[in-house]
């Protein structure tokens, strides 16, 4: 089963905390603010989930159990698109389970709110230091962790090795770390010469901000050393941002990307990869064994392009305990074993999703599907920065995601100025900040 919801970062319920919705809570079993069925030895952990992801999870859990005499940790899967609803009606009730799983973005309106255990007193500055500081920073709020950095998921570049032989490009030459990854120039010179060379019903690449996922293209921004958020203030309106914005325009006017796959498009990048419709896309790595088992053609993957550095989304996961959970304790210890070096690099191996230790860097990780791509995307992670976190993890970023939809698309597809497109983005993400 395919989960998009790793599509976006922290984008989809971002002001569901403060809308309780009271209803459909059925299968959502509680446990954290006063059920004390099954003693302080027993904790509820409520979690969405792919089957490799549920059967990983039911597998750390054992071991933990057994390592644990007499502690029950009782798992709960649930549809992802029901998870944050309940969760919040659960908070507002009293009977939230004592650990859930969440996405960066979601966890930052949930600790700011109060509801979740801070874990400060239970990771000492040396273990702080075990994991990559983004990764942490995307956990914090005020500067206490209130989760853990479970995993992430980040976007490369996935390449049709025989549509760019066919363009005269060696697949030997191709970049593979961030030391040799493509500069914008290059990748233009890349995508101009497929286009050259490709049928008038075929495109260079596809990039992957469709469907809710608009925010990637803060990627670029980051690329070009700008940024869109300080504090409660805008700075997107800047030469960082003027030269993102033309620079993302131009893969519609030079029509090297398909003129649907806009913010706005409906169909996925990875999609129009393995159909052939482009020869090259931006993919996350949670996408791997799908494309694997899609794609009638040899692939591989290679760093996405920088500018004045290298950047990428941020996707993925973190685990946490609600503030009422009955064992403060045993939550905490769960969610440390959790990320521990062992049972993180079990998750990841098994799920194709991506690491947030750094000894677990490089190809430390024997992943399940197509272990000879994996590294180049952990390689990817390594380029997220803390101050790209602190505004990708904003309780504004709902907001600003919509406006991020709405201004791309008019500058992409209606023609709107990169002048007009930057004030008007400017002025939506002070009104979502404020």
């Amino acid at each position: 089963m395919r989960f998009r919801n790793q599509r976006l970062t922290g984008i989809i319920g971002l002001g569901a905390a403060s809308a309780l919705v009271l209803s459909g809570c059925a299968g959502f079993g509680g446990g954290g603010g006063g059920d004390d069925e099954g003693g302080d030895q027993s904790l509820t952990f409520t979690t969405w989930g792919s089957e490799a992801e549920e059967a990983t999870f039911k597998d750390l859990i054992a071991k933990f159990e057994a390592d644990n005499d007499g502690v029950d940790i009782k798992l709960n899967v649930v549809p992802y698109d029901q998870m944050f609803s309940n969760i919040d009606a659960q908070l507002s009730s009293g009977k939230a389970p004592d650990l859930f799983r969440v996405d960066y973005g979601n966890l930052g309106v949930y600790s700011s709110q109060g509801q979740l255990l801070d874990l400060s007193e239970y990771f000492s500055d040396d273990e702080v230091a075990e994991f990559t500081p983004a990764m942490w920073e995307a956990v914090s709020f005020d500067g206490a962790p209130y989760g853990v950095p479970h995993q992430t998921d980040v976007s490369a570049l996935l390449v049709n090795t025989q549509m760019l032989t066919d363009a005269g490009i060696d697949p030997a030459s191709l970049p593979t770390t961030q030391d040799d990854a493509w500069s914008w120039d290059e990748f233009a010179d890349i995508a101009t010469q497929l286009r050259g060379s490709l049928p008038a019903d075929k495109y260079p690449f596809a990039y992957n901000w469709q469907l809710g996922g608009a925010p990637r293209w803060l990627s670029w921004l980051f690329e070009a050393n700008g940024t869109f958020l300080d504090g409660t203030s805008a700075t997107i309106d800047s030469p960082a941002g003027e030269k993102a914005l033309d620079f993302t325009k131009s893969f519609f006017e030079n029509e090297w990307v398909p003129p649907t796959s806009s913010t706005k498009g409906t169909v996925y990048a990875d999609n129009l990869f393995t159909e052939g419709t482009v020869a090259m896309a931006f993919a996350g790595s949670f996408l791997v064994p799908d494309i694997d088992s899609l794609a009638k053609f040899d692939w591989t993957a290679i760093p996405m392009p920088k500018d004045e550095r290298g950047a990428t989304d941020l996707g993925g996961n973190a685990l946490v305990a609600t503030k009422d959970t009955k064992n403060p304790e045993l939550a905490a210890k769960f969610l440390k074993y959790m990320v521990s070096s062992d049972a993180m690099s079990e998750f990841c191996a098994n799920t194709n999703e991506l690491p947030t230790r750094l000894d677990l860097e490089g190809d430390a990780v024997e992943f399940k599907v197509r272990p000879d791509v994996m590294p180049v995307f952990v390689d990817q992670a390594g380029t997220i920065e803390p101050s790209d976190v602190s505004q990708l993890t904003s309780p504004a970023m709902a907001a600003i995601n919509t406006a991020l939809q709405d201004q791309l698309e008019a500058a992409f597809i209606g023609g709107q100025s990169t002048a007009d497109t930057l004030a008007n983005l400017s002025a939506a993400i002070e009104e979502a900040a404020k």
